[in-house]
C-alpha cells in the first residue's frame, strides 16, 4: 500500500500518447498516487527535500523498471528515455514557493484505525512486553516485533514508506511512534500488534519525541519549518510551532528533537539559525519573556506562556545534532563540519549558554552517543560519520581522552550497561562496511572484529534487556539479524529479515539505559 514513485497508478490516455514535458506527464501518470503539487497521497511526496537519499541515476532506473516488492511498475516501455529523465530532473527541482501544511491539512489528514475502547488493555501474546524489540525493515517498508527471550518474530505489519529517525515509546512501553520521512506519524499499540492512529504532521520530517509523562508527540520538520505537538493518545493536533528566529526575520529547519524527560520538555536543534530551544510541557512552567521586561519578578513586561513555548539559547555557531548527559542538564552538540574546524560544543540548558567547546574532528554523530564509567568518571564515547574513529570526551571536564581508530567512518554506536563492551559499525565505508568492532570499556582498545558476510553492510546493534545477546542488522535485501552472545561475541542465530536497519529494545529505551541512544 504504501510505496516510492509508484507513478501510474492509473493511466487515462492510450500508452503511445505522451505528453512533451514532465509537468504534464506528472499530471497524467503520477498525480493519483503523488498527489497534486508532489506532495504525496498513497504514495510519497517527491519533493527534492524528500528524495535527498535517492540519487538520480537510482531514479530513473526505478522510472523505468519499477521497483520490487512494492506496487510501482516499470516505464521504460511507456515514457523515452528523455522524458523519464526530464521527470526525473523535476523531482529533484523545489516546489515555488515552498509548500506549506498547516493546522488544517495536519487536522484533516488524521486517521482513527482503532477506538480506544475496542482494544483490550492486556497483551495478545505471552512474551515479556517489556523485552519486546521493534525492527525496522526498509527492504519491504515493514515492522517488525520480536520476542527478546525467545529470539523470535511475534509479529509483522507494514510501515509507511521510509521511516525515519527511530521510534519512540510512551514511558510505560505500550505504544510506540514512527516517523516517515514524508511527515505521517504513526502510533502503534504493542498490547495489541495494531496501528491505531496516523496524522500527516509535515511533508519532510526528521524525527518525533514521546514527552515523559506520556502525553504528547512533538514533529521535528524539514518541511515546512515547524514543530508539531500532538497528544499522544489518539494523535490530534494540539498545536504549530513555526520556527522563527527571535527577530522573526528567518525560518529553520529542525535538525531533530529529543525529549528531556527529568526536565519535563522537549530539546530542539535548529539547522538554518543559531539557536538551541527548549519547549517545556508542564502545566506549572514559568512564563517566557518575550520582550522588553520592566520586572520580572511582579512579571511587568511582555510574557508568553512557559507551556509549549520556546526558550532560546542563542549559540555562536550552528547545532545538527545533539546529546545530553546522563541528568539532562547538559546538552553536547555538534557544530556544522568546516575546513579545518573540530568543533563541538557543550550547552548549560539551565543557564542557556555555551560553558566548553569540545574537540571533536570530522563530522561526530552524537545522536548515536552513548556513555559509561571508565577510571571512576563519566565518558561520552561517539561514532564519526567522515572520518573512522571513535571519539571519547570526559564529560567532567570536557576534554578528549582518546579517539579510537577504527576500520573506517560509522554511523551506530551501542553498549548495555551489563556489558563491558561497546560495539560500533564502520558502514560508512565502502571496503569495511560488513565488520562490526568491539570495544573494551576499560582499555579502549578495540578487541574484536566481527565479518560474518564478507562485502554486506553489517551495522546497528542492539541488546536484550539483561545485555545477554546483542543483534546485529545484515543490512541487505535479502538480510537477517545476526544474534550474538554478548560476553563471547559469538553468533548464536539468525533471524531472515527484509534489509533490517534499526532494532530498538523497549526495556532498553524507557529505562534510558547508558548504552543506548535517547
Amino acid at each position: 500500500m504504501w510505496h516510492f514513485l509508484a507513478l501510474a497508478a492509473f493511466f487515462c490516455v492510450a500508452p503511445d500518447v505522451f505528453a512533451a514535458d514532465a509537468a504534464t506527464n506528472y499530471q497524467q501518470h503520477c498525480v493519483a498516487c503523488h498527489g497534486a503539487g508532489r506532495l504525496g497521497g498513497i504514495g510519497p511526496a517527491l519533493l527534492p527535500e524528500n528524495l535527498e537519499r535517492l540519487r538520480k541515476a537510482d531514479a530513473v532506473k526505478v522510472i523505468g523498471e519499477g521497483r520490487p516488492a512494492t506496487q510501482m511498475p516499470g516505464f521504460g516501455a511507456r515514457l523515452s528515455p528523455e522524458e523519464i529523465a526530464a521527470l526525473t530532473d523535476w523531482f529533484y527541482q523545489p516546489v515555488i514557493p515552498r509548500p506549506q501544511w498547516q493546522e488544517a491539512e495536519i487536522r484533516a489528514s488524521r486517521v482513527e484505525h482503532f477506538a480506544a475502547k475496542t482494544l483490550g488493555d492486556k497483551p495478545v501474546f505471552t512474551a515479556d512486553p517489556l523485552n519486546l524489540f521493534i525492527v525496522v525493515e526498509t527492504g519491504d517498508h515493514h515492522v517488525s516485533v520480536l520476542d527478546g527471550d525467545r529470539l523470535e518474530r511475534i509479529h509483522r505489519f507494514p510501515s509507511r514508506y521510509a521511516l525515519h529517525g527511530g521510534p519512540k515509546f510512551t514511558p510505560d512501553g505500550r505504544y510506540v511512534f514512527f516517523a516517515s520521512r514524508d511527515g505521517w506519524v504513526s502510533r502503534f499499540d504493542l498490547y495489541n500488534l495494531k496501528v491505531t492512529h496516523e496524522v500527516r504532521a509535515g511533508l519532510n520530517t526528521r524525527n518525533v519525541a514521546v514527552s515523559g509523562d506520556g502525553r504528547y508527540v512533538m514533529v521535528a520538520n524539514y518541511l515546512p519549518h515547524s514543530l508539531v505537538v500532538l497528544d499522544a493518545r489518539d494523535l490530534s493536533f494540539v498545536k504549530l510551532i513555526e520556527t522563527w528566529d527571535d527577530k522573526h526575520t528567518k525560518t529553520s529547519r529542525v535538525s531533530a528533537v529529543y525529549d528531556a524527560a527529568p526536565r519535563k520538555s522537549f530539546v530542539a536543534a535548529m539547522k538554518d539559525i543559531k539557536e538551541l530551544w527548549e519547549i517545556s510541557y508542564d502545566d506549572q512552567a514559568e512564563p517566557i519573556a518575550s520582550g522588553l521586561v520592566h520586572d520580572y519578578k511582579m512579571k511587568e513586561g511582555s510574557f508568553v506562556p512557559g507551556k509549549l513555548n520556546p526558550r532560546r539559547t542563542f549559540l555562536e555557531d550552528y547545532l545538527d545534532d545533539f546529546f545530553f548527559d546522563r541528568d539532562y542538564q547538559m546538552v553536547i552538540g555538534a557544530s556544522r563540519p568546516e575546513e579545518g574546524s573540530n568543533r563541538g560544543q557543550v550547552i548549560f540548558l539551565g543557564g542557556r549558554k555555551k560553558i566548553a567547546d569540545i574537540d571533536l574532528p570530522g563530522m561526530p554523530h552524537l545522536g548515536s552517543g552513548i556513555t559509561w564509567q571508565y577510571q571512576g568518571r563519566t565518558v561520552m564515547a561517539s561514532p564519526n560519520l567522515k572520518e573512522g574513529l571513535v571519539s571519547i570526551i570526559d564529560m567532567q571536564t570536557w576534554k578528549k581522552i582518546t579517539d579510537i581508530k577504527t576500520l573506517g567512518p560509522g554511523f551506530f554506536m551501542r553498549s548495555h550497561e551489563k556489558s563491558k563492551y561497546a560495539w560500533v559499525d564502520s558502514m560508512m565505508s565502502r571496503e569495511n562496511r560488513d565488520t562490526l568492532q568491539v570495544i573494551d570499556k576499560d582499555t579502549l582498545e578495540i578487541v574484536a572484529r566481527l565479518k560474518p558476510e564478507p562485502g554486506k553492510t553489517l551495522a546497528h546493534i542492539e541488546f536484550t534487556r539483561d545485555g545477554r545477546y546483542a543483534l546485529a542488522s545484515l543490512w541487505e535485501m535479502d538480510g537477517a539479524l545476526i544474534v550474538y552472545d554478548a560476553q563471547t561475541l559469538q553468533e548464536v542465530k539468525r533471524i531472515p529479515a527484509s534489509k533490517p536497519v534499526g532494532k530498538y529494545n523497549v526495556w532498553n529505551k524507557i529505562s534510558r539505559d547508558a548504552g543506548t541512544s535517547h
